[in-house]
């Protein structure tokens, strides 16, 4: 058995976060293949790797000096390697790097060498090999995984290796140029490497204990979810919780190979463990997962006398909304009436020409439009099994006078999903938190 363990940037920002990690990695031998970020912040006031090598990049492209750029960034990994007694070059790699820039270099060539030079240093350091992304993680043309390529030469350096150190965050298209991934790149990289190699558990580690169970800087001390399912993982990134990307999810979500969310500065808390099915619960009693929201919504309600009766309807509005690329986040129906709630930031410029086509296309009796709404989630697996969820929710809401102006609710009951006015956003979560999970 083996685990596959991916450390973000926070894990990586100075020696003393190495150190955590190489405790953590020696404190369980089946932790063998490692996927590393670039270096994260050491202080508040320091600026990510990854977006001082953009600039470095357009710098280079508008013939504007980088240097003090440049040699912050190098200065930053000198120091890893300085306080960790290393022999990696340092100096060396950033001074052969930088006799190869130019107007023409490649903007994701550069950028992927924070995640390069990470890995290399903390290989040194475990005393692992050192792989280079590009050559395992196959990319095609278009940008996306070639997933069988990259699961044979995984499968191809574990074998020859077994202990390994990969740079996450880039692979290499067919002709060898370097690609970085989309959002969550080094967790894609971390999915795909437990995902080839068929591992025990996929262990996430960054700064917190887990995913909370609310917005910590909503509901202070909120707490950590033990448990919960792809499932629920997807619906609490939909309604604005701050996880995973679904791409970083979905190798290991089809393998069945959990994911587990752990902190590097508390690596005795068992954080988060997701899965595609929970048969064994950790907390019996508790069938709210997590409460999670966004803010700045439009509602748009189409009234026709028996506009339910008619669904040609249903897809000329919806045809309208998809020539627009205005994305639905939510759909409700009446016998006369169709409502849909978008988010007011893509809708504002266009809100004009779609309500006159809707008035040309269907000629409603009327249409109203309304902002400023907030779209709060309650998400569990076990709220069908358990009599009255919604009617607490009501109660709770209604004895604090915040309005409910919107309600949604699946058939599958994973969700609970109310709409309130955005000023009272804060107010609903937190009386939802105390009514449902308290302290």
């Amino acid at each position: 058995m083996m685990k596959v363990c991916k450390f973000g940037g926070s894990s990586l920002a100075n020696a003393n976060q190495f150190k955590k990690i190489k405790a953590i990695v020696e404190h369980d031998i089946t932790r063998q293949v490692i996927v590393v970020s670039a270096l994260g912040k050491a202080v508040s006031s320091d600026h990510k790797i990854t977006d001082l090598l953009y600039l470095c990049h357009a710098h280079l492209q508008y013939g504007v000096a980088f240097d003090p750029i440049f040699a912050d960034i190098e200065n930053r990994y000198e120091a890893v390697r300085h306080d960790l007694g290393l022999n990696l070059d340092v100096r060396d790699l950033f001074a052969r790097l930088k006799r190869k820039l130019n107007k023409d270099t490649e903007v994701d060539n550069l950028v992927s060498k924070g995640e390069t030079f990470s890995a290399m240093l903390l290989a040194e350091f475990l005393g692992y090999t050192f792989v280079d992304a590009k050559e395992v993680i196959c990319l095609n043309y278009d940008g996306s995984v070639n997933t069988e390529k990259t699961y044979d030469a995984i499968e191809a350096v574990y074998a020859q290796h077994r202990k390994i150190v990969i740079p996450g965050f880039y692979g290499a298209l067919p002709n060898g140029k370097i690609k970085v991934l989309p959002r969550g790149g080094s967790d894609i990289t971390g999915a795909l490497c437990a995902a080839a190699l068929n591992a025990e558990v996929y262990e996430n580690w960054t700064d917190v204990s887990g995913i909370l169970m609310a917005d910590p800087r909503i509901v202070q001390h909120a707490k950590s979810i033990q448990q919960l399912t792809f499932a629920e993982l997807r619906e609490m990134a939909f309604m604005g919780a701050s996880v995973l990307h679904e791409e970083s999810i979905q190798p290991v979500k089809v393998k069945a190979i959990p994911l587990n969310i752990r902190n590097t500065n508390a690596p005795d808390h068992p954080g988060t463990m997701i899965v595609n099915d929970i048969k064994d619960e950790a907390e019996p009693d508790r069938f709210i997962t997590g409460i999670t929201g966004l803010q700045d919504f439009t509602v748009i309600s189409i009234v026709k006398e028996l506009i339910a009766k008619d669904p040609s309807v249903f897809r000329q509005i919806l045809e309208i909304f998809e020539d627009n690329d205005i994305p639905i986040e939510l759909l409700t129906k009446g016998i006369d009436s169709f409502t849909l709630t978008v988010k007011t930031q893509i809708i504002k410029d266009r809100q004009y020409d779609i309500l006159t086509e809707i008035q040309k296309k269907i000629h409603p009796d009327r249409i109203n439009v309304e902002d400023q709404l907030a779209l709060i989630a309650v998400v569990g697996r076990k709220m069908k099994m358990k009599p009255g969820i919604s009617g607490q929710l009501f109660s709770a809401l209604g004895a604090k006078k915040i309005n409910i102006r919107l309600i949604a609710q699946g058939t599958d009951e994973i969700s609970i999903i109310v709409g309130v006015d955005n000023k009272d956003f804060t107010h609903c979560i937190e009386v939802l938190y105390d009514s449902f999970i308290g302290s």
